[in-house]
């Protein structure tokens, strides 16, 4: 039995990927009789970005106490004050990074649809093509000045660039979902491979099919510029002038209210700028539903021959895989594609990588 601190910025009843995660780790954790306490945001959510943070620091120095590991669920709202405070009780902390905070707080500010991958690449800083971690850690200043001709980071993150690469530098370990991730943030942060390692999403159990009643392309996201919506609301309006049956919600909805909704949907679309391992489409996968996902995704390996891909800045391409997946043709083909997949990653099995990776020695 271990004592465990799960540190999130959310948790149920807020909605999000990484408070569902948060929920389901810390009650399967429970289940194999480990004591968990989570610690989330209350009145920080109401404090500027260094208050909160502070205080985060205090109540997490606060619940350290006989702790054997702590479990942080994003790299700066809690991972910063998370690592800062395990690092000060000579505590084991762990971090599962999310999205990117910074490359999405960027792209927001400036509404440079810049894509992942690219936000951080500079072909001067890899020319030598080098793994090294102590040599990228070097050229890491270079790597984020961002090419292609466009602005560069104002102070604020620089800051939080800063600030991320000390994080990520200074956890014991650092757990990825996707090896896409994984390869740029190496890069980018010049982070040491011993310390960094792979634990895939949850994939579910099919759930009980239901009837395709409707011709709904289910893309509710949050309205956030990175999540591409304009280019998809504009691909779709060119779609519909072919194909007037089709419709397109882009509402979100509590999580359990959500897959119903996915259950009952001719299909799903997601077309951001970066979407590492999204939930929207691991449940697609359990509904059996068909979908179109951004080729800019750690999941494209895994599910290239399973869904439609497409270009997040080709308006063109996504208009032609909506239509394709309009034909009833196309979509029953892509739906056997699907029923076919039935490959699963249990919350057990995710805890149970989680807890092996806290017993190494790092």
């Amino acid at each position: 039995m271990s004592k465990i601190l799960i540190c999130t910025g959310i948790y149920p009843p807020a909605i999000g990927g990484p408070a569902q995660y948060a929920k389901e780790v810390a009650d399967e954790l429970r289940r194999e009789g480990h004591v968990v306490k989570v610690l989330t945001y209350g009145f920080e959510h109401k404090l500027p970005p260094i208050v909160r943070h502070k205080l985060f620091f205090g109540r997490t120095l606060l619940c350290l106490s006989g702790v054997d590991f702590v479990f942080a669920l994003d790299t700066f709202s809690v991972g910063w004050p998370a690592v800062a405070a395990a690092k000060m009780l000579g505590k084991k902390i762990l971090i599962r990074t999310g999205g990117d905070f910074l490359w999405e707080s960027y792209v927001e500010r400036t509404g440079d649809l810049v894509l992942f991958k690219d936000f951080y690449y500079d072909k001067r800083a890899f020319s030598r093509k080098s793994t090294l971690f102590h040599e990228t850690r070097a050229k890491t200043e270079e790597s984020i000045l961002y090419t292609k001709g466009r602005a560069k980071l104002n102070f604020k993150e620089r800051t939080i660039f800063n600030i991320t690469k000390w994080t990520l530098q200074n956890t014991s370990a650092l757990i990825f979902s996707t090896d896409w991730q994984r390869k740029i943030f190496e890069n980018a942060y010049g982070l040491n491979p011993a310390k960094n390692f792979i634990v895939e999403n949850y994939y579910g159990e099919k759930l009980p099919a239901v009837e395709k009643k409707n011709r709904v392309f289910i893309a509710g996201t949050r309205p956030l510029k990175w999540k591409n919506i304009e280019r998809l609301k504009d691909a779709f309006a060119k779609a519909k002038k072919q194909d007037g049956t089709i419709e397109l919600d882009t509402t979100g909805a509590p999580y359990a209210q959500f897959v119903e909704k996915i259950r009952s949907s001719h299909a799903v679309i997601l077309a951001s700028l970066g979407d590492i391992s999204p939930n929207m489409i691991l449940d697609a996968l359990r509904t059996n539903t068909p979908f179109i996902l951004t080729q800019e995704t750690g999941l494209f390996e895994k599910l290239k021959d399973v869904g439609l891909f497409v270009d997040p800045e080709n308006v063109d391409d996504i208009q032609e895989k909506i239509l394709f997946l309009a034909d009833q043709s196309n979509y029953l083909a892509q739906k056997a594609k699907i029923e076919k997949f039935n490959f699963t990653h249990s919350w057990k099995e995710i805890c149970s990588e989680i807890f092996a990776i806290a017993q190494k020695k790092t």
